[in-house]
């Protein structure tokens, strides 16, 4: 690993639902993701996690902020420029049933990116990539005129990653790839993007809610609740020694494959609903669930600092 690859500055996205209300779904996050990096995000269903992936690759406009890549902030780019970067930014959906076009076979899904970037300079050049790229993901290139609607769920997420890695990307965001299949296929999904990522260099960033699978691939953790990022540390640092009391509760629900363990183990169960991005908490987001909560959560929003070496967290008494 070297510098950062990608830099994320007080990113917002806020979205106008209507009755002049706005609801915040990304609030101010920033962090690094290092070349050659895992960064993994975890956090409840509507913290914001995939608005925030889908903003640092400019699908959604930003609000505020910015989004450098390699030195160079993405916002600022329009026409070729937007679109030769690109290339080196690519996603892979949560939904492999939605995120491929039922109308088209194999090859056209994947050779589509290969037609937009002028990479295949014939068609038999596109056909033979798309074969290769089959293969890369563990797929039989003799499927390529298959339709999406013959794969199983798995296979479908393969065929993501092949879309996904047609234009040589440097960068990936996986948003919850894993999350719409069989607990049996997870594994074979993410031991198959880390063999990608080892043999072509790749960079990702790994949207989750499964914090095991979240340890088990990801370098560095960041913790989001309400829009914002509570705390982010190195994967087993974060895990032996959580900081802030939201990342401390998401870890005591992990069920520990031991039973004796398990029976001992107290489970740290917060209290309320998680509250609506349209009108969030004064100050720190986290204080109505929070068992640790005085009067100066609740005016003064804790800034995200370095409690130790690496290890950051967002909380007065962190």
């Amino acid at each position: 690993m070297s510098g950062p690859l990608v830099e994320i500055r007080n990113l917002r996205k806020h979205f106008n639902v209507g009755k002049g209300q706005t609801l915040k779904a990304v609030s101010g996050i920033s962090f690094d993701i290092k070349q050659g990096e895992t960064l993994g995000v975890v956090g409840e269903s509507g913290c914001g996690k995939s608005t925030a992936g889908r903003t640092i690759l400019r699908l959604y406009e930003p609000t505020d902020g910015s989004v450098a890549f390699n030195g160079t902030n993405i916002y600022s780019l329009s026409g070729s420029k937007m679109k030769a970067l690109r290339r080196d930014m690519q996603m892979i959906f949560q939904d492999p049933y939605a995120s491929l076009n039922p109308r088209m076979t194999i090859t056209d899904i994947i050779g589509e990116a290969l037609d937009i970037h002028h990479l295949a300079g014939s068609r038999a050049e596109r056909k033979k990539r798309v074969e290769e790229l089959l293969d890369l993901v563990g797929l039989n290139p003799d499927h390529a005129t298959r339709y999406p609607h013959e794969f199983s769920g798995g296979q479908r997420q393969r065929i993501g990653i092949a879309r996904a890695l047609a234009v040589n990307p440097k960068f990936i965001i996986c948003d919850e790839p894993i999350s719409a299949l069989d607990v049996s296929i997870q594994a074979q999904v993410v031991n198959l993007l880390q063999e990608l990522q080892r043999k072509m260099g790749l960079t990702y960033l790994f949207i989750a809610h499964d914090l095991s699978m979240v340890k088990h691939i990801s370098d560095r953790v960041a913790v989001m609740y309400l829009g914002k990022v509570v705390e982010i540390a190195p994967s087993e640092e974060l895990y032996a020694n959580p900081t802030h009391p939201y990342t401390k509760a998401l870890l005591s629900a992990i069920p520990i494959p031991d039973p004796d363990v398990e029976a001992k183990r107290e489970r740290i169960v917060l209290s309320g609903d998680l509250p609506s991005p349209i009108n969030p908490p004064s100050g720190c987001h986290f204080r109505t669930r929070c068992p640790m909560a005085s009067e100066k959560c609740a005016k003064i929003e804790p800034p995200l600092v370095e409690t130790r070496p690496g290890h950051w967290a967002a909380c007065h008494y962190a």
